[in-house]
């Protein structure tokens, strides 16, 4: 079977993980480069990968079955609606927009084309991930009833010493949250509500230093969560995980599911329930530690945008997903903001 050829478009930091994950992938053939910058010519050469100057370039002149877009989320839009143009399938890194505007032209673009487009919410590809889903969907836990969650660290100093990244557009809520809230939704369906607190008072920078959020779901589920980039903890994904070696593993969990049967702890599963389905506070609560591989999530993605593209699969998170997921958190924004709960449409 001939081998999947893809274009990368954006050579930076995410362009180099993507290029690394392919290199994992036999059935992919990373075939072209479009990146302007001269880190570009230097990720390709050792591999002889010819490169465009620009996006544009690079779909007018290469025959390609995929486009992984990785550049920054300013550009998503344009660089998604060349490749649907050119009837690409796309793999583009979170979030699939800027704004949910641009978002809904990209969805009406890609139906209109005929063609996929994947949103790199890497997280849904663990297997931890999808256990946990199917935890809660067989009932388990028993009927869902809260989820609460944190992603709570201290970033180093020197993080900030670039001046966008004091800018609120650079702040946890746009930066990290959409990660969690994508995960959350994943597992537990969509959300309904979201409210928020924020405050600066540590760094007083635009960003935010704390952010509370509480959320309803759907099926009328509800959740909190902790976000802050100031705060010294081991209760991050990354790190209860172990995802990135830029971050050292600690192994404690950050998020919890709660149901009228058990409550679930993640990512590290460990499921709490008692010996009998009507136990109460009075009864001993035991620990059943449920054991699921470590994988790479990124090779896993790339092996399903291959599948994809043969037409052996659907996008685990296609554009009006990963669109939900970008309104979800713009809607923390918008409620920190504003003092008001923000109900989404779905």
């Amino acid at each position: 079977m001939d081998k999947v050829r893809v274009g990368l478009i954006g050579a930076g930091l995410m362009g180099v993980r993507h290029m690394k994950a392919m290199e994992e992938v036999p059935e992919i053939a990373l075939v072209a480069i479009a990146d302007p910058s001269p880190i570009a010519v230097k990720v390709g050469a050792p591999q002889n990968i010819p490169i465009y100057p620009d996006a544009g370039a690079m779909l007018a002149r290469c025959v390609l079955d995929a486009v992984i877009i990785a550049t920054p989320t300013e550009r998503h839009h344009q660089d998604i609606m060349m490749a649907l143009e050119a009837r690409q399938t796309v793999l583009v890194e979170k979030p699939i927009t800027a704004t949910l505007a641009e978002a809904d032209e990209v969805n009406g673009f890609a139906e209109q084309k005929g063609c996929h487009v994947l949103v790199g919410h890497q997280r849904r590809y663990y297997p931890c991930a999808a256990e946990a889903r199917e935890i809660i969907a067989q009932g388990r836990i028993g009927k869902l009833m809260g989820v609460t969650g944190q992603w709570t660290t201290r970033k180093d100093e020197d993080y900030y010493s670039a001046a966008w990244r004091r800018d609120v557009k650079a702040g946890p809520i746009l930066t990290n949250l959409i990660h969690e809230i994508d995960l959350i939704r994943f597992i537990c369906g969509d959300i309904a509500t979201v409210s928020a607190e924020v405050t600066h008072h540590d760094q007083e920078f635009d960003k935010e230093d704390a952010v509370a959020i509480s959320m309803k779901f759907v099926n009328s589920a509800v959740g909190t969560f902790l976000l802050s980039d100031r705060t010294p903890t081991p209760w991050t994904w990354e790190m209860a995980l172990g995802e990135s070696v830029r971050f050292p593993k600690t192994g404690q969990n950050a998020i919890r599911f709660l149901g009228t049967k058990g409550a679930l702890d993640f990512p590290n599963l460990t499921l709490w329930s008692h010996a009998n389905n009507d136990g109460d506070w009075h009864d001993e609560i035991t620990a059943e530690r449920i054991k699921t591989p470590f994988v790479d999530a990124y090779i896993a993605q790339c092996r399903h945008l291959c599948a994809i593209v043969r037409g052996t699969e659907t996008p685990i998170i296609d554009a009006r997903n990963g669109s939900k997921s970008l309104a979800a958190t713009l809607a923390v924004a918008s409620s920190a903001a504003s003092g008001r709960r923000v109900i989404l449409e779905l």
